[in-house]
């Protein structure tokens, strides 16, 4: 059976040239994988010039055997989060996944990539066929901890598709890795981005600072190495090697197979197993592709890997029988002493990020966001919290959300946190809710005499979610001020355009 991922199979990337001469660039970004290429993306559009070094091919090694969840839940569950690194801390991990999400979804907006985006619900879920009696406890408390923290997070008795306990937990995403990336790759090249595969960074030098391979310089400013496992580049070789003691690679499997009957839904799923099963979907020309994995086990470490593939099939063809397995492959995930990523500065205009565990499309954007504010200067929630150099973080008196109300991704948060309730049946008379209501957030208002109007409750300026304001009886946009009546249309600017009606 093939052992190409799906990805690969299903999408090319325009081949790029090998370095052959002397380059200079802003940035210097070796890898170019999700990471890489996003960096070189961002900062392209941020006013840098960036020069791409890919050993291999682009989304090819690392990327390319991904299963592609996108998500904000990290492998570390939320209450063990909380627990090591304190309630702030915790939220800052999941707001940091969450962002990247956005980020990803704000770039297939912008550039009109066909890569299979959509939001979808994640489930984590106790082991199929186990009983989940004991699971159900633990699974409560994830949920009740992540509505307290804004998330928008349920507790269900019956998890769709795989049965028993779970969490649900809304804006989760899933996407095309290699579709996406294309489109990147190729926009970096036609908006004046450099580009070259089959080009391994051979040597660093730091004064002057610039990265050698195929014998050809590539004179720089900055580095980024966005290599999964980072290189040592202008790093100290003694702290380097401790640094990899910090890191354990682990190797996971994944098999893929037609859903030929049923209607399977459109969602992730992951288990309180150790280690843990995921599956997701995918579509392509109106087929479902169903894509189960797990398995994992420390790199090296098991004799009869085919024996995994095995049992991540039978598990497959019983929970959806005649599904036909089109493929299966493996690929690393590196997981960290205490289950957070490393992201930041590892010297001096040398920036890295690694240790993303199940998370890496997720941490692989947000270490490319990192990057970018790094080099330009730019403050970042995150920086202290997934530092290269950290000791293990308490929760301290670091009040995370006021402290960082300015960065972009707080002017739109509460896109994706809890609303107000679920129902118009929560709405009085004479008040307004920012509920859910057909799968949008809507700004719902019932006068004295009950008529129910409902908008959508995303502001027209620039996207952020509108507060219901119960003196004035206005909706009003918290990022920048723009106010609307009841019924949608506005009141005062920056807004031009009313609010959406929802059919």
């Amino acid at each position: 059976m093939a052992t190409t991922p799906y990805w690969i199979s299903s999408a090319s990337i325009t081949p790029f040239p090998r370095l052959d001469r002397d380059e200079r660039a802003d940035v210097a970004i070796v890898g170019g994988g999700i990471t890489g290429l996003t960096a070189a993306y961002l900062l392209q559009r941020a006013g840098k010039s960036v020069v791409v070094l890919e050993r291999a091919r682009c989304a090819e090694v690392d990327t390319g055997h991904t299963t592609a969840h996108l998500t904000m839940v990290t492998d570390l569950h939320l209450v063990e989060l909380e627990k090591n690194f304190g309630r702030d801390h915790a939220q800052a991990t999941w707001d940091a996944g969450l962002a990247a999400i956005a980020q990803i979804e704000s770039i297939v907006r912008d550039e009109r990539i066909d890569c299979d985006f959509a939001w979808v619900p994640g489930y984590l879920h106790a082991p199929m066929g186990a009983r989940g009696d004991g699971a159900v406890k633990d699974l409560r408390q994830e949920a009740l901890l992540a509505t307290e923290l804004g998330f928008d997070a349920t507790y269900v008795d019956g998890v769709p598709l795989v049965g028993g306990p779970g969490v649900r937990f809304d804006s989760q995403a899933r996407f095309h890795p290699r579709r996406y990336l294309q489109t990147l790759a190729r926009v970096i090249n036609e908006r004046g981005g450099r580009i070259y595969e089959h080009t391994a960074a051979e040597e660093f030098s730091s004064d002057p600072l610039w990265v050698k391979a195929n014998g050809r310089t590539v004179a720089c400013k900055d580095i980024v190495l966005a290599t999964h496992t980072p290189l040592v580049g202008i790093r100290n070789i003694a702290s380097a090697t401790l640094f990899q003691t910090k890191l354990a690679l682990y190797t996971s499997y994944a098999v893929a197979g037609w859903a030929t009957s049923g209607e399977i839904p459109d969602a992730l799923f992951w288990d309180t197993a150790d280690s843990y099963h995921y599956l997701r979907i995918a579509r392509d020309a109106g087929r479902t592709l169903v894509i189960y994995g797990g398995e994992d086990h420390k790199t090296g470490q098991v004799e009869d890997t085919s024996a995994c593939f095995e049992r991540l099939e039978q598990t497959l063809t019983g929970l959806i029988p005649g599904i036909e397995i089109a493929s299966r492959w493996s690929g690393q995930v590196i997981e960290t002493h205490d289950g957070l990523p490393y992201i930041g500065m590892s010297a001096d205009h040398q920036f890295c990020g690694t240790g993303f565990s199940g998370n890496g499309m997720t941490f692989g954007t947000l270490s490319a966001m990192m990057a970018c504010d790094a080099i330009l200067g730019r403050s970042n929630p995150w920086a202290a919290l997934f530092d290269m150099g950290r000791t293990k973080i308490r929760g301290g008196l670091w009040d995370y959300v006021k402290e960082n109300a300015d960065y972009p991704y707080y002017l739109i948060r509460d896109r994706f946190a809890g609303a107000d309730g679920k129902s118009l049946r929560e709405v009085p008379a004479g008040a307004g809710r920012v509920i859910d209501y057909k799968g949008r957030k809507a700004a719902a208002f019932r006068d004295s005499a009950g008529v129910i109007t409902v908008r959508s409750a995303v502001c027209t300026h620039m996207g952020c979610l509108v507060a219901w304001n119960d003196a004035e009886k206005t909706w009003d946009c918290p990022c920048h001020g723009s106010r609307f009546k009841t019924n949608g249309q506005v009141i005062a600017g920056p807004a031009e355009s009313p609010l959406d009606e929802i059919s």
